[in-house]
Order: C-alpha cells, then sequence, then structure tokens
C-alpha cells in the first residue's frame, strides 16, 4: 500500500533544540525520527511511500534516496510554498498509482494496527477513515465524536475541561477525494474534513476508530527529549 508522510513544515517550536533540519529529521540515538515512522509503516506491508517536503526537503530524499535501504519504494513531492496538510496531499497526488491511501504527519508517532483501518473501510464501506485519540481534557485540542464507528463530530470547540476524543492525524482515504482539493494553500483538518463531513451535500462516508497505542507529537522540545528518552528504555520498540 502506499502511504503520505506529511514532512513539510516548518518546525519553528523545535528550532531552539533542532536548526540544521526539519522537524522529522530530528536525530533519536542516531536516527532521524521519520525512520521510526517509516519502520512502522513497513511493519504493516506499508511501503510505497511519498514523502511531502518543503523545508529542507532536499535532506529527506538524501537520506532515504529510492527507499531501497530502508525496505522501501520513496517518492518526494516538494512544495515550492507552504500548501497546508491538504494542499500537500493534493501535491504528492502526482504519485499515488493506487485507490487508496495512507495520510500521516511526520512529526508524529503513533503505534497502532493499520489493518484495523482497512477492515473498518470495507466493514462500513467508507470513503476516508481516521484514528482519535482519548485524552483527558478536548478542550485543549477540539472534540472528534464517532457513533457506531462513523464520524459525526469532528473539531468542535469545547471550553469545558472533560475527557473525550480527538484527531490522531492517521488518514485512510480513497484517491477520489484528493480531486476534490482546491489548488493553493488549504487545511484538511479546518476546511476538507468539516466539508466531507457533511453527507448530504458530499455523500461521503466518513468513520473511525479510538486507538490507545503509544502516542507522541515532537512539535515542542520536551516531547523530543521524551521520545529520546522513551527509545531508550525500550518503551517504543525498534
Amino acid at each position: 500500500m502506499q502511504a503520505i508522510l506529511l514532512a513539510g513544515g516548518l518546525g519553528t517550536r523545535l528550532r531552539t533544540v533542532v536548526s540544521d533540519r526539519p522537524k522529522p529529521m530530528a536525530l533519536i540515538e542516531g536516527k532521524p525520527f521519520m525512520e521510526y515512522v517509516v519502520h512502522e509503516l513497513s511493519r504493516y506491508g506499508i511501503r510505497d511511500i511519498v514523502f511531502a517536503v518543503g523545508y529542507k526537503g532536499s535532506m529527506v530524499e538524501e537520506y532515504f534516496g529510492d527507499g531501497s535501504a530502508y525496505g522501501i519504494k520513496a517518492s518526494y513531492a516538494y512544495e515550492e510554498e507552504l500548501l497546508g496538510t491538504a494542499g500537500a496531499i493534493k501535491n504528492a497526488g502526482k504519485h499515488i498509482h493506487e485507490d487508496w491511501l495512507f495520510v500521516l504527519n511526520a512529526d508524529t508517532f503513533y503505534q497502532l494496527d493499520y489493518r484495523r483501518m482497512l477492515k473498518l473501510r470495507d466493514e462500513k464501506n467508507l470513503d476516508f477513515a481516521l484514528v482519535l485519540r482519548r485524552v483527558p481534557d478536548v478542550s485543549r485540542y477540539g472534540r472528534a465524536v464517532l457513533v457506531q464507528d462513523m464520524l459525526v463530530e469532528f473539531n468542535e470547540k469545547t471550553t469545558e475541561p472533560v475527557p473525550g476524543t480527538i484527531n490522531g492525524g492517521v488518514y485512510l482515504m480513497h484517491k477520489k477525494l484528493l480531486e476534490e482539493i482546491p489548488a493553493g494553500k488549504v487545511s484538511l483538518e479546518n476546511e476538507m474534513i468539516p466539508r466531507w463531513l457533511d453527507r448530504k451535500k458530499s455523500g461521503y462516508r466518513l468513520g473511525g476508530m479510538v486507538n490507545d497505542g503509544y502516542f507522541i507529537d515532537i512539535g515542542v522540545p520536551e516531547d523530543y527529549f521524551r521520545f529520546q528518552e522513551d527509545v531508550r528504555k525500550g518503551v517504543v520498540v525498534w
């Protein structure tokens, strides 16, 4: 299967500790963070990977090359300007030749069984599936809600500090959805998913699953250092 890894962000919050490379290439025990993400995908047979790159993107291509050294097939979609998450997906679409693709943020590491998403897609006849994770306070993020595995709320803001589920940043989508994304800078989370969620207008079926596996986003220094420590301790199994 194919996957797009979104690696085009500037990573400004991490610049105080990682200034010479894109955030997903930050070194963790001698390996770029994104290599851990790639390894996790490869474990589940997702080995045709499109790197959607921007800031210092050539460093990603120089490291992974054609992907053969890492057991994958690698291709690269460069952004001339920041395109947002959906814009980056559309830009990478020229490398997508299968009907279905996974999409992940390259600066997050999330352990899950990708086969569950494929099974859910088939059971619910979905066009788009995403992974949600549980948090103690949804007011910090924006709530996402499933009812019988179907997505009914997404990025809903609340001021109540209550537990719930939020977007985990892992998606499975049909290639036809790429045609719906306008040209230019477009957000998947703030524009496209809410648009597709209106089933009466879009005709699309969106669903998802909750996953409690290990999750980390290395967007801030403390989480970057925590992931390093978790790798050293064996919390993250290589």
